[in-house]
C-alpha cells in the first residue's frame, strides 16, 4: 500500500490555511484539465490526484483524519511494518490514544464510493465489509443511505461571456458535462449543478458540482460589480464646442453620447442601465461609466500654430 502525500500533491507545507490549500488546488487544476492536455494521460491522471488530494484537505474532518491516520501509517510503513500490525498497534493505543471512528462516522466523512478513497480503502482494510474487523463491532451493518460529496472546479471566462452568459465542456471523472453560466457571473461566483457531484451511498442522493467563477481582466473595461468603466477618447475640439463620441459597450454595441461644451478631461459620464446584467435577474442591468481622455492635436500645420497664437492671445487679454 502506497502512502499518498495530499500535501506534497497540493505542494503545501501541513499547516497550510484553507485558502493556501484552495489557491494551490486552483492553480494545479488550471494547469492539468484535461481541457487543457488533451489527449494527455498522465495529465489526467495528475487532475484526479489533484482532486483526490483537495477533496480530503479542504474538509477540516477529513484532514484531521488524514492526519491522524496518514502520517502514522508513514511512519510505520518506513520501518518496515505491515497493515494488519499497524491496526493492531493503533488500536491499542500506542501511537498517541486516538480516538476510535464508528463505520459509520468512516462512512458518513468519505462514503462508499468516494473518488479519493482509494488510499483510505488501502489503509483501513480494501472493501467496505471489512469496517467492523477494522473498527471493531463484530456484526455486520446496514450502511444507510448517504448524499455523494460535493466536486468544486474552477472556471476562467471573459467579460464578454460573463456579459451574456456561457457554457462550458468540463470533464468530471468519468461524467462529460456541458454546463451553463449564467449573465452576470463575476469572480468569486458559484455556479451549482445539482446532482453532478459524487455518486450517493446506499442509495442516497448524489452530491453537487460547484463552478467557481474567474472572470478575466479585460483591457478596456473596468467592472465594479454590475457597473462598467471604460476610457473614452475624445478630440481637442468636441471637447471645447461639444458634440458626440461613440462608447463601445460589453455586449458589442456602440451607444453615442453627448459631450457638453467645455468637457474637462476626466469628466465620468453615466449611461444608465448599460453595465453588466445583475446576476439572478438578467433583464435588470448596471450603468456603464465613461470618462473622457481628452486628446491634443498634433502636427500642426502653419496655419493652425497661427490659429492657436490668436486664441492665446485672446486669452491673454
Amino acid at each position: 500500500m502506497e502512502y499518498k502525500d495530499y500535501y506534497g500533491i497540493l505542494g503545501v507545507p501541513k499547516g497550510a490555511s484553507e485558502k493556501d490549500i484552495k489557491n494551490a488546488y486552483r492553480k494545479l487544476a488550471r494547469k492539468y484539465h484535461p481541457d487543457m492536455n488533451p489527449g494527455d494521460k498522465s495529465a489526467e491522471e495528475k487532475f484526479k490526484e489533484i482532486n483526490e488530494a483537495y477533496e480530503v484537505l479542504s474538509d477540516p474532518e477529513k484532514r484531521k483524519l488524514y492526519d491522524q491516520f496518514g502520517s502514522e501509517w508513514s511512519t510505520w510503513q518506513q520501518r518496515g511494518g505491515q497493515a494488519e500490525d499497524f491496526w493492531q498497534h493503533w488500536s491499542g493505543g500506542q501511537p498517541g490514544g486516538y480516538r476510535r471512528v464508528s463505520p459509520e462516522e468512516f462512512r458518513d466523512l468519505f462514503g462508499e464510493s468516494s473518488p479519493f478513497s482509494d488510499f483510505f480503502q488501502q489503509l483501513f482494510g480494501g472493501a467496505y465489509g471489512g469496517y467492523e474487523d477494522i473498527f471493531g463491532g463484530g456484526t455486520s451493518r446496514r450502511a444507510r443511505p448517504r448524499r455523494g460529496q460535493d466536486y468544486e472546479q474552477p472556471v476562467e471566462i471573459t467579460l464578454e461571456e460573463a456579459y451574456r452568459g456561457t457554457s462550458r465542456i468540463l470533464q468530471i471523472g468519468n461524467q462529460r458535462l456541458e454546463v451553463n453560466i449564467p449573465a452576470g457571473a463575476d469572480t468569486g461566483t458559484r455556479v451549482r449543478v445539482a446532482g453532478k457531484g459524487a455518486p450517493g451511498v446506499a442509495g442516497g442522493p448524489a452530491g453537487d458540482l460547484y463552478l467557481n467563477i474567474e472572470v478575466l481582466p479585460h483591457p478596456q473595461f473596468k467592472r465594479q460589480g454590475e457597473n462598467i468603466e471604460t476610457v473614452v477618447p475624445v478630440d481637442l475640439y468636441t471637447a471645447i464646442l461639444g458634440g458626440e463620441v461613440a462608447v463601445p459597450t460589453p455586449g458589442g454595441q456602440t451607444r453615442m453620447l453627448r459631450i457638453p461644451p467645455e468637457t474637462q478631461n476626466g469628466t465620468k459620464f453615466r449611461l444608465r442601465g448599460q453595465g453588466m446584467p445583475v446576476l439572478g435577474h438578467p433583464n435588470e442591468r448596471g450603468d456603464l461609466y465613461a470618462v473622457a481622455e481628452i486628446k491634443l492635436p498634433t502636427h500642426l500645420t502653419t496655419k493652425e500654430r497661427e490659429l492657436f497664437e490668436s486664441l492665446r492671445r485672446l486669452r491673454a487679454k
